[in-house]
C-alpha cells in the first residue's frame, strides 16, 4: 500500500506466460485501441480485491476466496513477500502456509484471475519488504530494465508487465518504465478525474487501472483503530466501474500479522504496526463479511453479473471463557532452554543481523563496572536501541529505553552486579528511507561516563523451544517450583484452555497486561500491547485448537501481568481501545 511501484504479472495464475494465441487459445493483451484490456479476444474489465495469503492460514484460503468471489470479483491481487519464503538465505520454504503454488490453485478452481505481483518492492507494511520502486526517488531506469529483462527471461515476453505508483508526477515519474503498462492507486479522499489524468499523462492510450482503491487503511500502536467511510467506498468503486475503469480494492481481506511479521513506518518517530491487519476491509481479519462488503457487492452488481446464491456467512465464533496462568520464570532464569548454544562473547554490542538472529528478541549481558549507590543514568546516546530495550540488574526490573521516544533511564547497584538487556526487534520498517533498518544494539550504551563492554549477547529461539512443547511438556528444564504470582520484567506464563468439543475462532484479550507475545499450541500469534492500542485483542483461528485435548497458551509478558494473571477467550474482536466493537455481521452467531 501506499505509493507504489511494482512489476507485475496479469493473471499469471490464469494464463500460460509462454503460451502461442490461436484461435480459442487463451489470451491476454492492452488494448491501446480501444482503451481497454483484451481478454481471449474481447474486452475486458476486471474488479479485484487484494489478498495476503501469508498473513491467513492456508486452512482458511478457499473460504476467503470464495467470499471474494461471491461479492463479485473476477480477480485477486497477491504479494509474493521473499522473507516469508526465504528466511534464511538459500533456504526455501513453500509448504503449508508458505504453498503458493496451492494458494493460485485454488484461485484458479475458485473462478478468480491472479494478479501477481511478485516485488521485490511490495511494501504492504510487512517486514522488511521494501516499498515500491517510485516511491524512493532513485530513478534507476537501468534498474529498472534489469528487472523487466529477469522477468521476461523466467515468463516469457507474452506476460503483460505493469507498475503502480502513488499519485504524484514525482512517484510516477520515478516508477514507471517504457514497455511496462503504466497504473496509478488512490483512495476515497482523491478527485477521480484528477487521479486518472495524471495516468493518462504517463500513458496515454489503454486502460484506466486503479491498481489499489484504499477500502480501508493501517493501524500503529498508538493511534486509534482507522476507519474508511463505506458508503465513500462503493460510491467512488461505482464512478470508477462506470468510466470503465480497472480497479483492485487494497485490502479485500487483511489478515493477521502472526508472529513477528508486522512491519514499521518512520517518520518523524518509529512505528510499528499492530498485530491486527484487519485494515477496515470488506472481509474482516477473521474473514468475515461486513456491511462494507455487502455495499460493495451491491455497487459490483450494477456493472456485471455476479454469482447467484447467499454470502457465504461468518465462521462460527466461541467465548471459551477466562484462563488462569501461571508463571513459568524470569526470562533470563531460562537461558539453558531458550538458548542452549550459549552465548557470544563481544568486547562491544553485536546487531541481530550481525548475530545471524534476524526476529524476535535477544539478550545482552554485561556487570556494572563500578557501585552505583545514587540513580545514575543509562543513555542510549545515539538512539541505538532498536527497537525496545527491558533492563534488569541482578534480576530485579529497573526499567526500558525505546527507539526515539526513551533514550535514557537511571540504574543503582554494586560492582559486578550483572546487568541484562532483553532487546526486541518490533518489525523493520518498510517504506521511506530509514528501511535499511538494523536491529538490537547498534551503538554503545553509556552508563555515567563508562561505556559498557564485555557482552556476552544471546541468541534466543523462543519460538522453537514452545514449538517442541516447553514449558508445559517439562522436556526442556525451567526453574523449580514456578512462583503463582506477578512479577515485572520479562517473564513467561503458561498455562491451558480445556477443550470442550469445539474448534472454533476465538480473540484473546490480555486485559491489564501490558505488552508481550502469546503462543497457542506453539503457534506465535503475534504481539499485545493493550496498553497502547488500539488493539485489545488477538485472533485466534479455530483450527489452531484441539477439541478433544487441553491446549497449551504460552505468554511471554514485557514488563508487567496484572495481579489476576488471567487471559479471556471471546467470541468477537476489539480492535479499538475506545470503541470495543467492529462492524462485523454475524460474528457472535453460534452454529452446530
Amino acid at each position: 500500500m501506499d505509493t507504489k511501484t511494482v512489476f507485475s504479472l496479469v493473471f499469471f495464475a490464469f494464463l500460460a506466460a509462454n503460451r502461442t494465441v490461436v484461435s480459442g487459445a487463451p489470451s491476454f493483451a492492452i488494448d491501446y485501441k480501444n482503451n481497454c484490456f483484451q481478454k481471449d479476444g474481447k474486452p475486458f474489465q476486471y474488479v479485484s480485491g487484494s489478498i495476503h495469503y501469508s498473513r491467513i492460514p492456508h486452512y482458511y484460503w478457499k473460504d476467503r476466496l470464495l467470499k471474494m468471489y461471491m461479492a463479485g470479483l473476477n480477480a485477486v491481487q497477491i504479494y509474493v513477500p521473499w522473507n516469508f519464503h526465504e528466511e534464511k538465505r538459500g533456504v526455501y520454504n513453500f509448504t503449508g502456509d508458505r504453498d503458493l503454488e496451492n494458494f493460485l490453485d485454488l484461485a484458479n478452481q475458485t473462478g478468480l484471475l491472479v494478479i501477481l505481483r511478485p516485488g521485490p518492492y511490495i511494501c504492504a507494511e510487512w517486514e522488511m519488504v521494501e516499498n515500491e520502486y517510485g516511491s524512493y526517488y532513485t530513478c534507476d531506469y537501468n534498474y529498472m530494465r534489469h528487472l523487466r529483462t529477469l522477468f521476461q527471461f523466467f515468463l516469457g515476453d507474452k506476460t503483460v508487465l505493469f507498475t503502480t505508483d502513488g499519485n504524484t508526477d514525482r512517484e510516477m515519474t520515478c516508477g514507471t518504465l517504457e514497455g511496462m503498462y503504466a497504473t496509478i492507486d488512490f483512495g476515497t479522499d482523491v478527485n477521480i478525474s484528477q487521479a486518472f489524468s495524471r495516468q493518462r499523462r504517463f500513458e496515454p492510450r489503454g486502460p484506466l487501472v486503479n491498481s489499489e482503491f484504499y477500502t480501508g487503511w493501517l493501524d500503529h500502536w498508538g493511534d486509534q483503530h482507522a476507519q474508511v467511510d463505506t458508503q465513500k467506498v462503493s460510491r467512488m468503486l461505482g464512478e470508477m466501474l462506470s468510466i470503465g475503469a480497472s480497479v483492485n480494492m487494497y485490502m479485500f481481506e487483511g489478515g493477521t500479522n502472526f508472529g513477528y511479521w508486522n512491519g514499521a513506518d518512520h517518520d518523524n518517530r518509529f512505528r510499528s504496526v499492530v498485530t491486527s491487519y484487519d485494515y477496515n476491509a470488506p472481509l474482516s481479519e477473521a474473514g468475515d463479511p461486513t456491511e462494507k462488503l455487502l455495499a460493495i457487492r451491491n455497487t459490483i452488481s450494477k456493472f456485471r453479473d455476479i454469482p447467484v446464491g447467499p454470502m457465504p456467512p461468518a465462521s462460527p465464533k466461541m467465548a471459551y471463557g477466562f484462563v488462569t496462568l501461571t508463571m513459568v520464570g524470569n526470562l533470563s532464569s531460562l537461558l539453558d532452554t531458550l538458548s542452549p548454544q550459549g552465548p557470544v562473547r563481544s568486547l562491544y554490542p553485536l546487531s541481530f543481523e550481525e548475530m545471524k538472529q534476524y526476529y524476535g528478541f535477544m539478550l545482552y549481558r554485561t556487570k556494572l563496572p563500578r557501585d552505583l549507590p545514587e540513580d545514575t543514568p543509562l543513555i542510549s546516546p545515539l538512539n541505538g536501541v532498536h527497537d525496545r530495550a527491558y533492563v534488569s540488574v541482578c534480576g530485579v526490573f529497573q526499567g526500558l529505553l525505546e527507539r526515539d521516544t526513551t533514550l535514557v533511564m537511571n540504574l543503582t547497584g554494586k560492582q559486578g552486579d550483572q546487568v541484562d538487556v532483553l532487546v526486541e526487534n518490533m518489525g523493520r520498517v518498510n517504506f521511506g528511507s530509514k528501511i535499511n533498518d538494523f536491529k538490537g544494539l547498534l551503538s554503545n550504551l553509556i552508563l555515567g561516563k563508562d561505556v559498557l563492554t564485555d557482552w556476552q549477547i544471546y541468541r534466543l529461539d523462543i519460538d522453537g523451544a514452545i514449538a517442541s512443547g516447553w514449558p508445559q511438556s517439562g522436556q526442556r528444564r525451567s526453574p523449580p517450583n514456578p512462583v503463582r504470582g506477578p512479577s515485572d520484567g520479562p517473564v513467561f506464563y503458561q498455562g491451558t484452555l480445556p477443550p470442550n468439543g469445539l474448534a472454533w475462532d476465538t480473540f484473546l484479550r490480555l486485559n491489564e497486561w501490558t505488552k508481550g507475545q502469546v503462543w497457542i499450541n506453539g503457534v506465535n500469534l503475534g504481539r499485545y500491547w493493550p496498553k497502547r492500542g488500539p488493539q485489545q485483542t488477538l485472533y485466534v483461528p479455530g483450527p489452531l485448537l484441539s477439541p478433544t485435548q487441553p491446549n497449551n497458551i504460552t505468554v511471554l509478558e514485557l514488563e508487567r501481568a496484572p495481579p489476576h494473571t488471567r487471559v479471556l477467550f471471546m467470541d468477537r474482536p476489539q480492535l479499538d481501545s475506545t470503541a470495543g466493537k467492529t462492524s462485523q455481521l454475524q460474528t457472535t452467531d453460534r452454529q452446530t
